[in-house]
């Protein structure tokens, strides 16, 4: 069977230092035997404030990060789900929130804008965000075919709005991909339940890739990267720190609990 990885990274405030760092990981996994791994959101850059995390934003197919992305799944020849690269848009100072799919030839295949943004005040705490401030939110779903099977990609705070995971399952994803930096509160309360609920809900595999740990600009991110399986079950995780998860991806599971417990077969309410 073959394998998959999430990985996982505390990401600085320097550009170059996180690139290294992702290219490293990705290497571990490709030592693995994996033949898709993914990384984290904002696995280039935690800014110190939105606006260094706007001044990176690059063109399509254009810029240091894109390069060093369709490089390292050339050289490996490795699958890549690259978390989120800021990406340029038609508003000047809201770039998009982009997960980016390379092959294993370095050739980009897929694209997804991430879709819901973090507009939020943590209850009891100080910590707000407006992530809508300096990100336009994407509109559409994607899924992607791949050497694990069909994927449905997402990005952290999609991971609370299982109606677009119900989408991408009806586009026949079987393997959800949630590259993510969720803070450590809202980490500690709903990260994995939220991630199993996704993988029961829709009969597939979750990928999901974290930031973990303090980072530069004083955030917390909860980390506990997962790979969970279409019953629900945890089959690896990471708590702490920058590394590297594997696990094997029965592609045909999914379809087997599908059919033999067609639960999305049954929905009668909604599209």
């Amino acid at each position: 069977m073959p394998k998959a990885a999430v990985i996982q990274m505390t990401s600085s405030s320097e550009l170059k230092r996180n690139l290294e760092l992702a290219r490293r990981l990705l290497e571990r996994a490709a030592e693995a035997g994996v033949v898709l791994a993914v990384l984290p959101e904002n696995f280039a850059l935690m800014p110190l404030n939105e606006r260094a995390r706007v001044a990176i934003a690059e063109q399509p197919d254009a810029g240091p990060i894109q390069t060093a992305l369709a490089a390292a799944a050339r050289d490996l020849g490795l699958w890549i789900v690259a978390g989120t690269v800021p990406m340029r848009s038609h508003e000047a100072g809201r770039p998009s929130a982009t997960s980016l799919v390379f092959d294993a030839a370095g050739e980009r295949v897929a694209r997804y804008d991430k879709i819901h943004l973090f507009d939020v005040d943590l209850p009891s705490r100080t910590e707000r965000y407006r992530e809508s401030a300096t990100t336009l939110p994407g509109a559409e779903p994607v899924v992607v075919d791949t050497p694990i099977g069909r994927i449905g990609l997402s990005v952290c705070y999609d991971l609370r709005f299982p109606e677009l995971y119900r989408t991408l399952a009806a586009r026949g994803a079987t393997v959800f991909t949630v590259p993510s930096a969720f803070t450590a509160p809202t980490g500690r309360a709903h990260w994995e339940v939220l991630l199993r609920a996704r993988a029961i809900e829709n009969q597939g595999y979750v990928l999901a890739a974290a930031q973990a740990g303090l980072h530069d600009n004083g955030r917390e991110t909860y980390g506990d990267s997962l790979i969970v399986e279409p019953w629900g079950g945890v089959v690896r995780r990471l708590p702490r720190g920058s590394g590297v998860v594997v696990a094997e991806i029965d592609a045909e599971s999914a379809d087997r609990l599908r059919r033999t417990f067609p639960v999305l077969d049954h929905r009668r309410m909604g599209a």
